[in-house]
């Protein structure tokens, strides 16, 4: 049984975007769970961004579950929504920091990535956003 989600997307678009999706969410998912763990590398990198140790564990919580929500089909719009906000605070404090043009840059791949998947297997969103005019 189809879901309202597939009926318009061909096997190929629908792959495709799955692939897509799941690199950078797979990304993120470890990126979050080793915040909950703090190994020293973690920890050295977020200092050295400006942040306090302590905040550390709340961003992997909201990391993971934010990626959780992208990786469930019913959510995957909303888990989008939130992680493009992580990704935005990500590109500023890589700016605020300095930081050279692929820190900076990074997070918006990512971002571009997680949606152009996401547009692949869902005709919804494809529906919402028209990069192209069918049939004139």
């Amino acid at each position: 049984m189809q879901t309202d989600m597939q009926t318009s997307v061909s096997t190929g678009r629908l792959w495709s975007g799955r692939i897509i999706s799941w690199l950078p969410a797979i990304f993120l998912l470890i990126d979050g769970v080793w915040k909950l763990f703090k190994p020293a590398l973690v920890v050295e990198a977020t200092v050295k961004l400006g942040y306090s140790e302590k905040v550390i564990v709340p961003l992997g919580i909201v990391l993971t579950l934010c990626t959780i929500l992208y990786m469930i089909r019913r959510t995957a719009v909303l888990g989008a929504i939130f992680v493009t906000g992580h990704l935005g605070g990500a590109v500023a404090t890589h700016v605020r920091a300095g930081e050279g043009i692929f820190p900076i840059s990074f997070p918006i791949i990512l971002g571009v990535l997680l949606w152009g998947g996401l547009y692949l297997r869902d005709h919804r969103l494809a529906k919402l956003i028209p990069l192209h005019q069918e049939g004139n």
